[in-house]
């Protein structure tokens, strides 16, 4: 099972892209947990296979890529915007090579 975690400014703003990423990946009958953190809590959440980045926290990406073995991207802004879980989570798979 994979493991994707979102960081953002307070973990709340991504909490919608979370479910509706949750939501694309038992459509796809795809086994991976999907949390939504602060960015200030990055140093707890290091046991993940995928990180990424909401669009307000994006210019701490190259901190945070120091921080962790597994890709760190920031998420595309159109996505993040209208929430569109499925294009993340494809996002997601493809930076896992899964």
């Amino acid at each position: 099972m994979k493991k994707i975690v979102l960081f953002c400014s307070a973990g709340m703003s991504t909490s919608l892209l979370v479910e509706s990423m949750r939501k694309a990946a038992a459509a796809d009958n795809y086994d991976c947990t999907i949390d939504a953190h602060p960015i200030a809590s990055a140093d707890n959440h290091r046991d993940v296979d995928c990180v990424l980045l909401g669009p307000q926290v994006r210019y701490q990406l190259k901190k945070i890529k120091a921080k962790f073995e597994c890709p760190v991207e920031p998420i595309d802004m159109i996505d993040y915007g209208t929430m569109n879980g499925k294009n993340v989570l494809d996002f997601a798979r493809k930076l896992m090579n899964d």
